[in-house]
């Protein structure tokens, strides 16, 4: 299958190597051209994982994004939600009908993007879906090489719009087999872990994340107090999808840690051992704090309220990250009063994101 890649980080440069060794043709997209030529002169990505390294050719990489979508049947989207925006800008002339856009994950953003291609004046009919991860727990370890610690081994996937669910699932299932139905747009966006798994480590490490050159948020950051605060986050997200009739699985957080029921299976000791996660991380300025927190947690406590649903957890720790920015996070721009939804009434609701607009 012919596959866009877009992006320029972890998740992008890990499913350009994963769906090219697979047999794909993958195209690689990404706007700075600078930081594109190490992998245009070795036509290769070094693939890093249980199996050993090896180098994997990519069948093109470009900064040209109408050249690595055209022709397309899947364009894969593993980029932070903050860059959502610019890129299905940038794409939105060279869509045609019957592509499907996958964003791993994608906090609402398969709504948002589709807004954007829309208001862009395309008339494509196209399908966009997001799921809860990112298909790999990966970190780039040069200009050219990336390190996948584990696969995912279940994605559940919402689609927007749902109507046309079915084509988009069977499309992405060929590059993903492990993507499982989960509903609509909403749906997906609610199964997405990095609001709920994020949001308390950076906060709740504040400290030792502004005092130490490296300092890792898995290990020495999770200890019980912190992950106490996360599972009663997860708590309320799990309540909002019950709230909104959102079916089980709900993915709670706790089998991340505990068990391999989890999206990435038994992953949590393998991401420690790694030691890939000991990094620098810039409180205000990571994407922890402007994706999860400030879009991806805005969202949740945005929902919550539309839906009648108690979130203190997730509402105080939004105020938290706004008084560390200097800003109130509750009007951000991914929460329904920004998007222009939060006067849709449910039915309203759950019709727009089955139907699409028209």
């Amino acid at each position: 299958m012919r596959i866009a890649v877009l992006g320029g980080g972890h998740g992008a440069y890990a499913a350009a190597a994963d769906l090219s060794e697979q047999g794909h043709e993958v195209r690689l997209w990404r706007r700075d051209a600078a930081a594109l030529q190490p992998l245009q002169a070795g036509g290769a990505i070094a693939l890093v994982d249980q199996a050993g390294r090896r180098k994997v050719r990519i069948a093109k990489a470009t900064a040209d994004a109408g050249e690595a979508v055209r022709g397309a049947e899947l364009v894969v989207v593993p980029a932070p939600a903050t860059a959502q925006g610019e890129i299905a800008a940038a794409i939105a002339p060279h869509l045609t009908s019957g592509q499907v856009v996958f964003l791993p994950p994608g906090t609402f953003g398969s709504y948002v993007m589709a807004e954007i291609v829309r208001a862009s004046g395309s008339n494509a009919q196209l399908a966009f879906a997001e799921t809860g991860t990112l298909p790999y727990l990966a970190r780039k370890r040069g200009p050219a090489e990336i390190a996948i610690t584990v696969r995912a081994v279940r994605l559940p996937t919402g689609v927007y719009p749902a109507a046309r669910a079915g084509e988009a699932l069977g499309v992405i299932r060929s590059a993903y087999p492990s993507v499982q139905p989960c509903g609509n747009a909403l749906s997906g966006a609610l199964m997405n872990a990095g609001p709920v798994i994020h949001p308390p480590l950076i906060v709740l490490n504040a400290a030792p994340l502004e005092k130490f050159e490296r300092w890792d948020i898995h290990n020495e950051g999770t200890q019980p107090s912190v992950r106490a605060v996360t599972d009663r986050l997860d708590g309320e997200r799990v309540a909002l999808r019950e709230a909104l009739g959102f079916a089980a699985p709900h993915f709670p957080l706790a089998d991340h840690y505990t068990s391999d029921r989890w999206m990435y299976g038994d992953a949590h000791r393998k991401l420690v051992d790694s030691g890939d996660w000991r990094e620098r991380i810039d409180l205000r300025a990571h994407r922890y704090m402007t994706e999860d927190m400030a879009l991806g947690l805005a969202f949740l406590v945005s929902v919550a309220k539309w839906a009648g649903v108690d979130a203190p957890v997730a509402q105080g720790l939004l105020a938290i990250a706004g008084a560390i920015l200097g800003r109130d996070l509750r009007r951000g721009p991914r929460t329904l009063e920004a998007l222009g939804l939060v006067t849709l009434a449910r039915d309203e609701m759950t019709l727009l994101l089955h139907e699409g607009r028209a």
